[in-house]
């Protein structure tokens, strides 16, 4: 097949990498086992970007993910031998680097695998320039930081096609939204144009699906104990035809994970915002009527994709410093550990206190304490119970590193001067680290321009750009609460009647609830709405919570605004992504008619 030939017969992509750090055996599993095409990854974060742009600071030849590079290499002789092609988001700040690493192993294997490069996401040299033009954080108005660490846009699919259609083997990326690794191949492979709205709708959705490798094949389910293999769990596939009105989910044969409609589902609600307005750079997507059916074992048909005309403009996302933070842990053990815990960790936040003030250094900004295994993230939901074993988390931030090595310091005198069975302090001291934050925005298309080049020759790419762009705010939808249920009822869990997963955005986190039936989804949302969570949550969210339907799977989708503690590396929590939020949600009581738990299996 040439570069550019057009086929009929499905396209199968896998993605064995959901995060920088995921488990590089997902690649040889899918090479070897999977009878794919393409070999996607996605390694990049937000602030995996400002990590990257750090390594690059000290090193110009660093700022890509090498895990990238060392598996490529290890299959390039497969790769080669079988016809796959490569398409990742490894090269970070710095994809050249990231391409010269990977043709410098392909030459000493004598492999000479065609590799592509796209930049153009970097917008470092235009900082000052949006700054001047009084570019305002995306989400809470704030102005620009003078001195940012990193600022990239999120590319789309078009470049990547480009490359592709010029014969590139491999393509490294630097900043791409996570799909487009996937929606890339599709619209190379079937000629897909840049208007077919639906179509680009329906292949970024498999790439969503894909992105975060084994979470949509039975990673991190809630029905956790129905899922067999976690030790080889297979990496998820998605199969796609030509006329991108549907994709299979899948994974190789003979691999542990669980492939149905409810592990699709809460993959699908997994970080998401509006399903109605998921704005990529391609194509704006409206996900609230996609169908699920099981299409064979471990086989999920997902169809119902909406799309319409791309956004005006990228989204931007730049980090920058603030200060130093400190994160230190402690076992205790014994009667009342909980209290001692607590006890413990105000003591030592006073001994700073009045260290850090004989030292003329300011008390921390901000501190905080979790007793872990007393359920203090559960706020006034806690059931705390007697334990007799607990982990105390005790984090603080402070505009200096000296003020943190303070309290690093006097995390492990406590065991001779405070409570009875401290302990756990043997890996030694924590190291402060620096607090990154976030800052979003919006830029106009045509202020940002693509960059494409095939084994180091620049190709003549320009974006297609179309009028009539979509929405780039995303709207509410919230459904009045019913009148309550007649007949017999009873006080459940909410796990009872459906499942969730949760995740985050920034300092947002979204919460994706899916009902177990049909009959149960008139019920969930009869007894779930904005206010309940918002309510339930109000220890830790202290903005604005939504709600979102997705009737063509049953789903509500709930986003928290400033739920996370600044979110990620900016924030003190134990969990700073809202992980265990779902799990939390799940405990929820809530009325429900008897005669629907009894016909949920």
């Amino acid at each position: 097949m040439s570069a550019t030939e057009h086929r009929t017969r499905p396209l199968r992509i896998g993605c064995a990498s959901g995060f920088w750090g995921d488990s590089e055996a997902g690649a040889a599993q899918l090479v070897r086992h999977g009878d794919i095409d393409y070999l996607v990854f996605d390694f990049l974060a937000e602030i995996t970007m400002s990590l990257l742009a750090r390594a690059k600071a000290k090193s110009p030849d660093a700022g890509y993910a090498p895990d990238f590079v060392r598996v490529i290499a290890a299959l390039a002789p497969e790769l080669q031998s079988r016809g796959i092609r490569v398409v990742s988001n490894a090269g970070g700040v710095n994809p050249r680097a990231c391409r010269d690493a990977l043709k410098k192993e392909l030459d000493a294997l004598g492999i000479p695998l065609r590799i592509a490069v796209v930049e153009g996401d970097d917008l470092s040299d235009r900082a000052d320039a949006l700054r001047e033009a009084g570019a305002r954080e995306m989400f809470s108005g704030e102005a620009m930081p003078v001195n940012l660490l990193s600022i990239n846009a999120y590319l789309g699919a078009q470049p990547i096609v480009a490359a592709l259609d010029a014969g590139a083997d491999i393509v490294i990326t630097g900043r791409v939204v996570d799909s487009a690794v996937t929606l890339a191949p599709l619209v190379h492979a079937f000629g897909w144009r840049w208007n077919d709205w639906d179509k680009l709708a329906t292949g970024s959705l498999a790439g969503h699906v894909i992105e975060c490798g084994v979470q949509a094949t039975g990673g991190i389910f809630t029905d956790w104990e129905r899922v067999p293999g976690w030790d080889d769990m297979g990496f998820p596939i998605a199969e796609c035809d030509a006329d991108g009105a549907s994709f299979v989910l899948t994974k190789p044969a003979k691999t542990g994970g669980l492939v149905i409609p409810a592990t699709v589902a809460e993959q699908i609600v997994y970080e998401i915002g509006d399903p109605r307005a998921y704005l990529l750079p391609d194509v704006a997507c409206d996900f609230s009527q996609v169908r699920l059916e099981q299409d064979g074992v471990d086989r999920v048909r997902v169809s119902g994709a909406v799309g319409r005309p791309a956004p005006a403009r990228y989204k931007v996302s730049a980090t920058f410093a603030e200060g130093w933070r400190l994160l230190g842990t402690l076992m205790i053990g014994g009667p009342a550990a909980a209290r001692k815990a607590q006890r413990v960790g105000e003591a030592i936040l006073e001994r700073c206190r009045r260290l850090l003030a004989e030292r003329g250094l300011p008390y921390f900004s901000e501190s905080s304490i979790e007793v872990l295994g007393a359920e203090s993230t559960y706020g006034p939901h806690a059931r705390t119970g007697d334990s007799r074993e607990v982990v105390l988390k005790l984090a603080a931030k402070h505009a200096s590193r000296a003020g943190l090595e303070l309290l690093a310091r006097e995390l492990a005198p406590s065991a001779t001067s405070m409570a009875q069975g401290i302990t756990g302090f043997a890996a030694g001291r924590p190291s402060p680290s620096p607090v990154v934050r976030l800052f979003s925005l919006l830029v106009d298309r045509g202020e940002v321009q693509a960059r494409v080049s095939v084994d180091g020759e620049a190709l003549d790419f320009h974006e297609a750009l179309f009028p009539g762009a979509g929405v780039e705010r995303e709207s509410t939808h919230e459904r009045d609460r019913k009148a309550a249920a007649s007949g017999p009822t009873q006080l459940v869990p909410l796990i009872r009647i459906a499942h969730g997963r949760s995740g985050d955005k920034g300092d947002m986190a979204n919460i994706g609830v899916i009902a177990r039936s049909p009959a149960a989804w008139d019920v969930l949302r009869r007894v779930l709405d904005a206010g309940t969570v918002a309510e339930y949550f109000a220890h830790v969210a202290g903005g604005r919570v939504t709600r979102y339907e997705l009737p063509g799977f049953h789903a509500l989708n709930f986003t928290l605004e400033n739920a996370l503690g600044g979110g990620g590396v900016a924030s003190l929590r134990y969990d700073p992504q809202g992980k265990a939020f779902a799990q939390m949600l799940l405990d929820l009581p809530v009325e429900v008619p008897t005669e629907l738990l009894e016909s949920l299996p």
